[in-house]
C-alpha cells in the first residue's frame, strides 16, 4: 500500500499547491501552463504541439516549458504523469475500486482496443492542423476536472460523474487506458525513460497478483517467464504491482537493467 498512499499524497499536494494563492510562489497556473517557484515554466507538451499545428507558431516560454516537462518525463519518470499528477486518476481509481467491490463482470463489459487512444491522438493532431484549433485543449476532461477542483465551480462534477460511469459500468480502465490521447502521447514520448519496474523471475511464485491489479496488463508480459525491465512506455509507474507482490519480485529501478542474469 505504500505506493498507493504516496501517490495520493502527491496528487493531493499538487492540487493544494495549485488551488491556494498562498502557494503561488511555489506553483501557479494549471496543468496546461504553470510556473514553478515563479521562474521555471512548465507546459503540457501535447497542448503546445496542438497549438503549433494550429497556428505554426508558439510562445517561447511555452515551448521551453514543454521541453522541461518532456525531459522530466521522457528521460526520467516515464508516463508517471498519469498515475501521480493527473486528477482524473483519482476518479478512475475509485471507479475501479467500486467495480471490484461490487463484482461487475468484465466479460459483460464493452471491449475496447488499447490502440484506440493512439488513433484518437492522431485524430486530434490532424484536426488541430486542419481546423487551426488546439482541439483536445478545448474539450479536455483532464483540464475541466483540474480547473474545476482548483478554481471552483460545479460543471466538472458532471464530467467526473461521466468518467466514473464509463470506467465503473461500461469498460474497466476505459478512460485512461483506451481513450486518452494525452496518455497515448506520453506513452510514445517516454519509451526510454530511466525509471522502470524490474522483474526478478527467481523470486516470482507466479501468483499473478501484479497482473490482476495492473491497469496496463500488457506491460507485465515477463512475469513468471524471465527477469526483465518493463520497457513499455504504457507503464504508468503507479507501483500497484510492487505493492501487491509478496515475493519481492518487482521493484523500481533507475536504470534499464536488461541483463538476463536471473533465471
Amino acid at each position: 500500500m505504500k505506493y498507493l498512499i504516496l501517490r495520493r499524497v502527491v496528487q493531493i499536494l499538487i492540487l493544494v499547491l495549485f488551488a491556494f494563492s498562498a502557494f503561488d510562489f511555489i506553483l501557479k497556473g494549471d496543468l496546461s501552463s504553470s510556473k514553478l517557484f515563479s521562474t521555471i515554466p512548465l507546459s503540457d507538451p501535447f497542448a503546445v504541439l496542438q497549438i503549433y499545428l494550429a497556428s505554426f507558431s508558439v510562445d517561447f516560454m511555452a515551448l521551453l516549458g514543454a521541453c522541461v516537462v518532456l525531459v522530466l518525463y521522457g528521460a526520467f519518470l516515464g508516463r508517471a504523469f498519469c498515475a501521480w499528477v493527473c486528477p482524473v486518476n483519482l476518479i478512475t481509481d475509485f471507479a475501479a475500486f467500486v467495480r471490484a467491490k461490487f463484482g461487475f463482470k468484465s466479460n459483460k463489459s464493452l471491449v475496447l482496443s488499447k490502440n484506440l487512444r493512439y488513433y484518437l491522438l492522431i485524430l486530434v493532431l490532424i484536426l488541430s492542423f486542419t481546423l487551426s484549433l488546439p482541439v483536445f485543449e478545448g474539450i479536455s476532461y483532464i483540464g475541466i476536472v483540474h480547473r474545476g477542483i482548483i478554481f471552483g465551480g460545479a460543471s466538472w462534477l458532471f464530467i467526473a460523474f461521466v468518467i466514473f460511469c464509463i470506467d465503473a459500468f461500461l469498460s474497466p480502465r476505459a478512460t485512461c487506458s483506451h481513450l486518452c490521447p494525452l496518455g497515448a502521447f506520453y506513452a510514445l514520448m517516454t519509451r526510454f525513460a530511466l525509471l522502470k519496474i524490474k522483474h526478478r523471475v527467481n523470486k516470482c511464485t507466479k501468483c499473478y497478483h501484479c497482473v490482476s491489479v495492473c491497469p496496463e496488463k500488457q506491460v507485465l508480459w515477463m512475469v513468471g517467464r524471465e527477469s526483465a525491465s518493463v520497457n513499455s512506455g504504457e507503464c504508468i509507474r503507479c507501483g500497484r504491482c510492487i505493492d501487491v507482490c509478496n515475493d519481492d519480485a518487482l521493484s523500481f529501478n533507475i536504470f534499464d537493467l536488461r541483463k538476463k542474469d536471473e533465471k
